[in-house]
């Protein structure tokens, strides 16, 4: 009876300690094998070994909650989900300087891009702080491109093509250019080719490779537009309810996943246009002089208008930038 009474006791401990462990639903839009998804798993499996497993968190890839990346700022303040992966220019209606990243033809390669996330980082997480949220980590894209039917490498070829725009510096950009851009979130990409909808996508090559664009479209053209950031957030409630010591190791597992999506988006391409190769998508990456200068002097208009929207803070961001770059 004594061993029976022990093991009833043990059981019980055991399963307070389980009920005890916290628990959170992590929203992500895209689909499992995106760099982003990959990313969110790399942050869980950190928080599960710095936490001694008392933090488990579960990641709903493919917008499997229901939220796109529009849904997810209100989604995580009001605690629908706790915690989300976000493409940070859909969350341009909160603060323009969302919108930051994805300023066309500002960074040249991964190592600018860093140094401006670094700088604007404190901007960010400001606004994330106002609106009862924690920013963890960036999950920075690889460069964007072109995806189209056709080859897409002059202003003729850009005029009047259906092309999805990932936010308002694209759609601008753009319009500027000649293109007929549509505004979608990454759930109505793949649905919008399918019918005809659009002809075009601007994204990047990992974007195109995790939705299998090849299906439907069989030209990339790396013009090298932007390296947006998805901004992965939580809810701070949920934060704070956490020991210290549990608090930590989020913080921790944050700063690692930080520095392990950096690394990785420096090394996608590569492993990106083998993938593309294997499924006959030609990869124009040496575009012409003058379709690259209209495109660059189509996105004045773009960065203007921001440095209008963000004020004083985007002026300083910048100011920063260009004397470090």
């Amino acid at each position: 009876m004594r061993v029976i009474g022990l093991l009833a006791s043990a059981l019980i401990a055991s399963n307070a300690s389980f009920a005890l462990a916290a628990q959170f639903d992590f929203s992500n839009e895209y689909n499992t094998n995106s760099i982003h998804a990959q990313g969110d798993q790399f942050f869980i499996q950190k928080v599960k070994e710095l936490s001694n497993g008392e933090v488990n968190i579960t990641l709903h890839s493919g917008g499997a909650l229901g939220y796109k990346s529009a849904d997810h700022f209100y989604a995580v303040a009001d605690n629908a989900v706790q915690i989300a992966d976000t493409l940070a220019g859909s969350m341009a209606g909160i603060d323009p300087i969302f919108l930051l990243s994805s300023l066309p033809f500002l960074v040249e390669g991964e190592d600018q891009a860093e140094l401006l996330y670094k700088i604007a980082k404190p901007y960010y997480a400001e606004i994330f702080e106002d609106n009862d949220q924690v920013l963890l980590y960036a999950s920075p894209w690889p460069a964007s491109g072109i995806w189209s039917k056709e080859k897409v490498d002059s202003v003729a070829a850009l005029k009047g093509l259906k092309i999805r725009s990932y936010d308002k510096n694209g759609t601008l950009t753009l319009r500027e250019a000649g293109a007929a851009p549509v505004n979608l979130s990454w759930a109505d990409v793949v649905p919008q080719l399918s019918t005809g909808g659009i002809e075009a996508v601007l994204t990047s090559a990992d974007a195109g490779a995790s939705g299998s664009f090849w299906e439907h479209l069989d030209n990339y053209s790396a013009i090298q537009y932007a390296i947006p950031l998805n901004m992965v957030h939580m809810n701070r409630d949920e934060f704070e309810s956490l020991t210290d010591d549990e608090q930590a190791a989020i913080v921790e597992a944050a700063k690692l996943t930080d520095e392990h999506n950096w690394q990785t988006v420096r090394m996608r391409v590569q492993d990106n246009y083998k993938e593309l190769a294997e499924h006959s998508v030609a990869i124009h990456d040496d575009l012409p002089a003058p379709f690259m200068k209209h495109l660059q002097e189509s996105a004045r208009p773009a960065l203007k208008e921001w440095l209008e929207d963000a004020g004083e803070r985007g002026q300083a961001i910048l100011a920063e930038f260009n004397k470090e770059k």
